[in-house]
Protein backbone atom coordinates (compact mmCIF):
# COMPACT_ATOMS: atom_id res chain seq x y z
CA UNK A 1 0.00 0.00 0.00
CA UNK A 2 1.50 3.31 -1.12
CA UNK A 3 1.21 6.08 1.16
CA UNK A 4 2.94 8.52 -1.54
CA UNK A 5 0.03 11.51 -1.94
CA UNK A 6 -0.34 12.71 -4.93
CA UNK A 7 0.77 16.71 -5.83
CA UNK A 8 -2.10 19.44 -6.00
CA UNK A 9 -1.04 22.08 -8.37
CA UNK A 10 -3.02 25.38 -7.37
CA UNK A 11 -3.78 27.35 -10.55
CA UNK A 12 -5.47 31.13 -11.06
CA UNK A 13 -7.64 31.41 -14.05
CA UNK A 14 -4.75 33.59 -15.54
CA UNK A 15 -2.67 30.40 -15.73
CA UNK A 16 -5.54 28.55 -17.97
CA UNK A 17 -4.69 27.98 -21.67
CA UNK A 18 -7.49 28.11 -24.00
CA UNK A 19 -10.83 27.39 -22.86
CA UNK A 20 -10.26 27.01 -19.07
CA UNK A 21 -7.79 23.80 -19.26
CA UNK A 22 -4.02 23.59 -17.97
CA UNK A 23 -1.70 20.97 -19.59
CA UNK A 24 -0.03 18.02 -18.18
CA UNK A 25 2.98 17.99 -17.31
CA UNK A 26 3.39 21.69 -16.65
CA UNK A 27 6.66 23.44 -16.77
CA UNK A 28 7.75 23.54 -13.47
CA UNK A 29 7.62 20.00 -13.70
CA UNK A 30 10.74 17.91 -13.37
CA UNK A 31 12.25 16.19 -16.81
CA UNK A 32 12.03 12.84 -15.83
CA UNK A 33 8.65 13.20 -15.10
CA UNK A 34 7.26 13.99 -18.69
CA UNK A 35 4.80 11.97 -20.14
CA UNK A 36 2.68 12.81 -23.18
CA UNK A 37 1.38 16.37 -23.06
CA UNK A 38 -2.63 16.05 -22.04
CA UNK A 39 -5.17 19.28 -21.24
CA UNK A 40 -6.89 19.36 -18.23
CA UNK A 41 -10.51 20.60 -17.80
CA UNK A 42 -10.20 22.56 -14.29
CA UNK A 43 -12.93 25.00 -15.50
CA UNK A 44 -16.22 22.88 -15.36
CA UNK A 45 -15.90 21.69 -12.39
CA UNK A 46 -12.93 23.94 -10.33
CA UNK A 47 -10.57 20.69 -10.47
CA UNK A 48 -9.03 17.87 -12.63
CA UNK A 49 -6.95 14.69 -12.57
CA UNK A 50 -3.65 13.83 -15.13
CA UNK A 51 -4.90 10.66 -16.40
CA UNK A 52 -0.96 9.67 -16.77
CA UNK A 53 0.65 11.26 -13.22
CA UNK A 54 -2.37 11.52 -11.14
CA UNK A 55 -1.22 15.17 -10.71
CA UNK A 56 -4.45 16.99 -9.27
CA UNK A 57 -4.69 20.65 -10.47
CA UNK A 58 -7.45 23.04 -8.74
CA UNK A 59 -8.43 26.23 -9.19
CA UNK A 60 -7.49 28.65 -6.54
CA UNK A 61 -9.95 29.54 -3.78
CA UNK A 62 -11.63 32.41 -5.57
CA UNK A 63 -10.85 32.12 -8.74
CA UNK A 64 -13.36 32.48 -11.50
CA UNK A 65 -13.10 31.49 -15.24
CA UNK A 66 -14.28 33.84 -17.61
CA UNK A 67 -16.19 32.50 -20.85
CA UNK A 68 -14.98 34.67 -23.99
CA UNK A 69 -16.75 34.77 -27.10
Amino acid sequence: MSTEAKSVVEVSASELQGPGVVFCPNPKMPLWSNHPRVFIDVATTGEGWCPYCGTHYRLKAGEKVSAHH
